[in-house]
């Protein structure tokens, strides 16, 4: 497969409102490429490449891909889709039925890469906001740095960042096996555990894709703490929040709580000064070590780091606070793996008590869990592991599963996530979706109520849904 961007090159993605594909798609907008796509939802991202002047579907047709042809029929016409893009899909099976070029994402993203000093997040957990912290981190320093990732960057407020720069940050996805796809400058792995079980059989399989991405990497960035990447890659730049003998650079805790976290910052066991990170949570600061880890490794001075580290935000739907009703406090969060969660419900219970040390009126608050589980095959694999780290929640209410394109073959539902955790907690309740929480909302809370909305579905709508029209607090 020819892997040349052309000079004179059209790209036509199908199903380009992914959070992935729209950046990529603004990427080559900002690089000076003609840009076209389909997608059967309307999102920010759609209405973004809109006013890019990229000419957006909101069907998926094959006469989209004629009239795509005909308008650039003078034009080399690549068409770019995602594993998440289904045989089935009439766009892809006309483009395969009459050969046309198709390339898939990680393609599009490792030519790009090409242009520029590339430093590559990877792993299991993470990787959005250890892209988020580096993206903010280099734009502050360097003022030299471009970014492509899988959320909004805060400071960017887009998925994609491109100029003529000397760096580009990217996230790099390993759902789907393409992480083998990359070669990086700077590759860094965050963490690995075992997931999409759609794709992968086992641990072992995982980890063998994350070893042929750290082989195409010319340096390799690791985090010690983790014992499957300590265990199974061999570099001189590790990171850790446990241990500073030995390792590169290691940032160790002192002071956590809600508003940020306070750390002694030591580099090659040497210590150098005292950090405060505007972000909280162990599993936050593993990810801001990583990148401050990754800024040192290309240059940037520590004055400047500790200067702009107070500017670090975290990504959204990463913890993010949508706001209050009636003295309930709502945050959306992306968690749909059992690590997630467990890190997720472990940070909701340090605003938790400090919001309950400053009550007066003494009620303590609740940690209400709301979770959408996240494709039928994960569900199936680890349903031990979500009822125990769901069941630490003080209320659970459990939606249904988002199969996001999967086929349900072996009847898994919500409903058994229920029955199991109904026998560790007893206040756990099954609704279809959001809209049926949000008719109950004030008889399923109480105030002082502290909700976590966790998921990777489209479970991100309960805000939206709840001040969408007026509810009843009868």
């Amino acid at each position: 497969m020819n892997t040349k961007l052309q000079s004179k090159g059209h790209f036509h993605f199908i199903g380009i409102g992914g959070i992935g594909m729209s950046a990529i798609a603004i990427a080559l907008i900002k690089k000076g490429y003609s840009v076209s796509g389909s997608d059967l939802v309307k999102n920010k991202e759609t209405q973004t490449l809109k006013e890019l002047g990229a000419i957006i579907f909101d069907s998926q047709m094959k006469n989209n891909i004629d009239l795509v042809i005909s308008k650039f029929q003078n034009q080399k016409i690549n068409f770019v889709i995602s594993s998440a893009i289904q045989e089935k899909n009439e766009e892809l099976s006309y483009c395969k039925k009459n050969n046309f070029l198709i390339k898939h994402r990680s393609e599009i993203l490792e030519m790009i890469m090409k242009s520029y000093i590339s430093l590559s997040i990877a792993g299991s957990h993470g990787k959005t906001s250890t892209s988020t912290f580096l993206s903010t981190l280099l734009e502050l320093c360097t003022h030299n740095s471009s970014s492509i990732t899988g959320g909004i960057i805060p400071i960017y407020k887009s998925n994609a960042h491109i100029e003529n720069t000397k760096f580009l940050v990217t996230e790099i996805d390993e759902s789907d096996g393409t992480i083998i796809n990359y070669n990086s400058d700077i590759g860094i792995i965050n963490n690995i555990d075992f997931d999409h079980c759609d794709h992968y059989s086992d641990i072992n399989a995982v980890l063998s894709s994350f070893k042929k991405f750290a082989s195409n990497s010319k340096k390799l960035l690791i985090n010690f703490d983790c014992k499957i990447t300590r265990d199974n890659f061999n570099s001189n730049n590790q990171w850790s929040n446990k241990k500073i003998n030995n390792i590169a650079y290691s940032i160790i805790p002192n002071v956590i709580n809600k508003n940020n976290t306070i750390g002694e910052y030591y580099e090659n066991g040497n210590f150098i000064d005292t950090l405060t990170i505007p972000v909280p949570g162990l599993h936050n600061l593993s990810n801001v070590t990583a990148a401050v880890a990754a800024s040192r490794m290309i240059g940037v001075s520590f004055k400047e780091i500790k200067k702009n580290i107070k500017s670090l935000e975290l990504p959204k739907k990463r913890f993010e606070f949508r706001g209050e009703l009636n003295r309930r406090i709502i945050y959306d969060d992306y968690a749909h793996h059992p690590n997630e969660i467990k890190a997720t419900i472990s940070l909701a219970r340090l605003f938790i008590e400090d919001k309950n040390k400053n009550n007066n009126n003494k009620q303590n608050g609740r940690l209400v869990a709301i979770f959408q589980p996240h494709r039928f095959t994960r569900v199936k694999e680890f349903i031990n592991e979500f009822v125990r780290e769901l069941a630490k929640a003080d209320v659970i209410y459990l939606t249904t599963i988002f199969g996001a394109g999967e086929k349900n073959t072996d009847n898994i539902n919500s409903r058994l996530i229920a029955d199991l955790i109904y026998k560790k907690n007893k206040n756990i309740q099954y609704f279809k979706d959001n809209y049926e929480i949000k008719n109950k909302f004030f008889e399923l809370t109480k105030e002082n109520d502290f909700i976590v909305n966790m998921g990777a579905g489209d479970c991100h709508n309960l805000w939206s849904i709840l001040n969408n029209n007026n509810i009843r607090n009868d």
